[in-house]
């Protein structure tokens, strides 16, 4: 990202990344990463790639992209993983829009960024853009971690089978 749009896009999420509940995703876990840098990669995918095509809506789905998974795991704590994945729209919609302005186009690119698991269908190309930013960065992460994970995995049973034969 070059500096002038690293620069856009601080101002653009700012009072979202000094948001206590926001800086609080950074203690949750999700894809092998933090909540936090997850919800920062989609929103950094989704925005080079509206400033790309010239979209006017920059801010907007920007911002949204950015809140598109703005809740803690205490918020479902009361739910199965099947329940979480089907809902967490929308309580990180209910969530975003209890501290920041939404516009109903934001409102919908947060809570069908789970689209086709959730049932509600995106009605902008703003709001498939971010569900299909979400899913190249969970596929990116999950990649990412996956491949630490296996190559951790093979260093310990290396050192285990060299220590073994002492």
């Amino acid at each position: 990202m070059s500096i002038k749009r690293k620069v856009d896009f601080e101002y653009i999420v700012s009072d979202i990344l000094n948001n206590e509940k926001f800086k609080s995703l950074n203690k949750e876990l999700h894809h092998g990463i933090t909540r936090y840098e997850h919800s920062l990669r989609v929103a950094k995918y989704t925005y080079n790639v509206a400033k790309t095509f010239k979209l006017n809506t920059v801010e907007e789905v920007t911002r949204a992209a950015i809140l598109h998974d703005f809740y803690n795991d205490i918020d479902l704590d009361d739910q199965n993983s099947v329940e979480r994945l089907h809902n967490h729209p929308f309580v990180a919609a209910k969530n975003a829009s209890s501290m920041f302005k939404l516009s109903e186009m934001q409102q919908n690119i947060i809570e069908t960024h789970m689209f086709p698991v959730t049932k509600k269908i995106p009605n902008t190309k703003e709001s498939i853009l971010v569900s299909l930013m979400d899913k190249t960065a969970a596929i990116y992460e999950m990649g990412s971690y996956k491949l630490a994970l296996k190559l951790s995995t093979a260093l310990i049973f290396m050192y285990n089978i060299l220590t073994i034969n002492r």
